[in-house]
């Protein structure tokens, strides 16, 4: 008896493929990502704007954690705008970024509360700890929407 082995290999190509994906940024974890580092941006330059801290290791913390969180959520959103998730499949997207979320809601949010019982009044040292929250609120939503994809049940397994 003789086999015949068929082998169909098929190729899709989509006109709309591009190196940048601006659609993600019509996403509700595109527009969370901008919001993110839109109010660090912010909270920032609040904090570093001020001459003459009330509490020099109070901001020194917040704006170190600001910068970080701010860095590491502009990182995220270039990787998602051009795609690089795709080239690196050895790292865990989903749940890198959901302990990061995990990690920046708790130190912001300790770092805002710090800023805003030590702003001694001043204003914009106020409204760098409001952003701050602001921040970590918008980092909240964005833990919640994503453990799902992180820690939620994976395709395939049994419920």
């Amino acid at each position: 008896m003789s086999h015949t082995v068929i082998t169909t290999t098929t190729t899709t190509v989509r006109s709309g493929d591009s190196v940048l994906n601006t659609g993600y940024l019509g996403t509700i974890p595109g527009m969370l990502k901008i919001g993110q580092t839109l109010s660090l941006l912010i909270a920032f330059l609040c904090v570093y704007c001020v001459h003459g801290w009330p509490s020099w290791h109070a901001f020194c913390f917040f704006e170190v954690v600001a910068l970080w969180f701010l860095l590491a959520f502009l990182i995220f959103l270039l990787m998602h705008l051009f795609r690089l998730q795709g080239k690196m499949p050895c790292i865990n997207w989903p749940l890198t970024e959901f302990f990061h979320y995990s990690v920046g809601c708790v130190l912001l949010f300790i770092a805002s509360i710090i800023a805003s019982v030590k702003s001694g009044g001043v204003s914009a040292l106020v409204a760098g700890s409001v952003f701050g929250f602001i921040a970590t609120f918008l980092m909240a939503v964005n833990l919640w929407t994503s453990y799902s994809m992180a820690c939620g049940p994976q395709a395939g397994a049994s419920v």
